[in-house]
């Protein structure tokens, strides 16, 4: 970083300010006068020769789920913002980040409570695509990856319980990365699914969220060796993510794999039924809806028609299911994520779509059936990587026009080795 810290966040707060760009509907509260006193100590350090990290003075911005000290943590809720208490202390992934340097620049919108894959918000408003400010942005992360896209930040911090990193980066044509959900502590935000939930970066290359990810997991924070791609055995996954994918995805994701083997990657078809058991698996309810009626029933009865219809349509049907499926869920997919672990044990890493379609207009999202059909389709590829506990990163796909992204996938506890092959696979589709 050439600039100091304090010229690259002004350039950042003049974005979020602009009148003509996405600003207010990206970031929810602005950190202004605390972020120009953590840039310019990050500058005196520097100039003293000091240093915490590779992020010390890192522009980053979090979503609006994370416990900030002494502010109430709306997750993109009317009803949190009327009645959440101010939390007592910082979430124990943005309290690292704070030490390792990061400037952290404003809390950025989000579907409410993060639960859809489309990231519109009707309380704070959607921000718009960066390609194409008339298409959504993708969810639920969705002011985080737009916030990194226009250069209102430089990582943005987000959670990934279905994919909610992934396919905003993947349709705003960043990179997006859900860990290994172990090793990043979710305490201090705000919960989804207890089972799925998970902590992940954004940033416009791999470099950064590889950095970002080691400050949230505790670990030392270092530059990731790009790993040869000659000889890499690489499994693209066929079946289910593959169906029903638009133009601009069956047109770049061909292309993206014709690109690794030429540059040597021994690439194998895998066909694999545990993805059919995974569906069938979750037609008993699925995690996330009965864990989120849990969180939100009684919030439901007294103020259900404050919360977001799409949203609320969904949490109530989790307090549809069974007991007894739901448990049969949980049973089921601990053999299942076993399962998959030796499934894997071929493949350095497995490929496939991040999103099977590229975004669509937020006009044609009003209406609740298109909603509804959409943000399954835009949930359907990312979350297979949640449901199997697995680590995942979403590259964009090169090409004109809207945006889509490649996902590399690794077994659990793998995140560094599949970082190293995602800055080999980022450098060969950059050209």
């Amino acid at each position: 970083m050439t600039q100091s810290s304090r010229d690259r966040l002004e350039q950042a707060l003049a974005r979020i300010a602009d009148p003509n760009g996405e600003g207010t509907r990206v970031c929810l509260t602005v950190y202004t006068d605390v972020a120009r006193v953590a840039a310019d100590a990050a500058d005196a350090r520097r100039k003293a020769g000091v240093t915490l990290g590779p992020l010390d003075g890192a522009i980053v911005s979090i979503k609006d789920l994370f416990d900030v000290a002494g502010e109430p943590t709306r997750a993109g809720s009317k009803v949190l913002a009327d009645e959440a208490k101010p939390a007592v202390a910082d979430a124990p992934a943005i309290r690292r980040l704070r030490q390792a340097g990061a400037v952290i620049v404003a809390k950025t919108n989000m579907t409410e409570y993060a639960f859809s894959g489309v990231g519109m918000n009707p309380h704070y408003g959607t921000p718009g695509n960066p390609a194409d400010r008339a298409r959504v942005p993708g969810g639920s992360t969705a002011g985080g990856a737009v916030a990194v896209a226009d250069g209102m930040c430089e990582i943005a911090i987000g959670t990934d319980t279905g994919g909610s990193t992934r396919i905003p980066a993947g349709m705003c044509g960043i990179v997006g990365f859900k860990p290994s959900a172990q090793r990043v502590p979710t305490e201090g935000a705000f919960p989804l699914s207890f089972s799925l939930d998970s902590v992940g970066p954004m940033a416009r290359r791999v470099a950064d969220c590889t950095l970002a990810d080691a400050v949230m997991a505790g670990e030392e924070p270092a530059a990731a060796d790009p790993a040869p791609l000659a000889g890499l055995r690489i499994g693209a996954l066929q079946g289910l993510v593959l169906t029903a994918v638009d133009a601009t995805v069956g047109r770049r994701y061909p292309a993206a794999l014709d690109r690794l083997v030429k540059a040597g990657v021994r690439l194998s078809d895998e066909k694999l039924a545990l993805i059919d058991a995974m569906v069938q698996t979750n037609a008993l309810g699925g995690l996330a809806p009965p864990e989120s009626f849990m969180i939100h029933r009684d919030r439901l009865t007294r103020r259900g028609d404050d919360v977001d219809p799409n949203v609320r349509v969904r949490i109530v049907r989790g307090g549809e299911i069974p007991a007894a499926d739901y448990v049969e869920t949980v049973r089921r997919r601990a053999d299942l994520i076993r399962a998959m672990d030796a499934a894997m044990a071929d493949c350095d890493v497995f490929v496939w779509p991040t999103t099977p379609i590229v975004a669509p207009t937020i006009a044609e999202m009003g209406d609740a059936k298109v909603f509804s059909a959409n943000n399954m389709l835009l949930l359907r590829n990312t979350s297979i990587v949640n449901f199997f506990d697995l680590c995942a990163v979403s590259l964009p796909l090169p090409g004109d026009g809207l945006n889509c992204g490649l996902m590399l996938v690794g077994r659990n506890g793998s995140d560094r080795r599949l970082f190293r092959i995602a800055q080999s696979v980022e450098r060969l589709l950059a050209g």
